[in-house]
């Protein structure tokens, strides 16, 4: 079962090998939607190494309950179980070649911290990891191009200096009409005075 609310999700399940992993992908999940990306390796080792000692350890059997918090820049990463006894994390360097505690070591090194207490609703405990909350880097967001139409200038009139000749003067040109055209069917005529020389 899985309940949330804004900054907080709980998680019950038995601790078998096989759901270890699909807690890892739902704690993944819940920090992507919180934008706490830069935690998310760190959150799911732990929580691993905290069901795995469920699995291992736990009296009289494996339920428990994983519970992801977001409050005050602290993600906090808890796992409950009905085990009363408080793990212990061996110190000596012998004693650390052992297959045993090494898992809260390694809660231990990944964390800012962690710790166990008894739960006060009844028998059983709760082992907890802290992480201080950094959201994922924000990419600076890319300019959008703004596609314009090119600026056109507006069409300019050409003046041509064309001499119009005797026509626009108003002068008579013999064969052309006023327009300054030879009439469709009438002979163009020399100009008055040329003659055969």
């Amino acid at each position: 079962m899985i309940t949330h609310s804004r900054r907080h999700c709980v998680v019950e399940l038995q601790a078998l090998p096989s759901r270890i992993g699909q807690i890892r992908r739902i704690v993944s999940a819940q920090l992507r939607h919180w934008e706490l990306d830069p935690l998310i390796d760190r959150a799911a080792l732990g929580v691993t190494e905290l069901l795995s000692n469920v699995h291992r350890h736990a009296q009289p059997d494996k339920t428990c309950i994983v519970e992801i918090e977001l409050r005050l820049g602290r993600l906090t990463v808890s796992v409950i179980d009905s085990d009363p006894r408080l793990p212990v994390v061996h110190e000596t360097r012998a004693e650390a070649l052992e297959t045993c505690g090494r898992g809260l070591a390694l809660v231990e090194a990944l964390s800012e911290a962690w710790g166990a207490r008894e739960r006060p609703d009844g028998p059983g405990k709760a082992v907890w990891f802290s992480l201080t909350a950094t959201a994922a880097p924000v990419e600076p967001a890319r300019p959008v191009p703004i596609r314009t139409a090119p600026v056109r200038e507006p069409a300019r009139a050409v003046l041509l200096a064309v001499d119009p000749g005797p026509a626009a003067a108003g002068l008579p040109v013999a064969g052309l009409p006023a327009a300054g055209l030879p009439a469709a069917g009438l002979p163009v005529a020399s100009p008055v005075g040329a003659g055969p020389g």
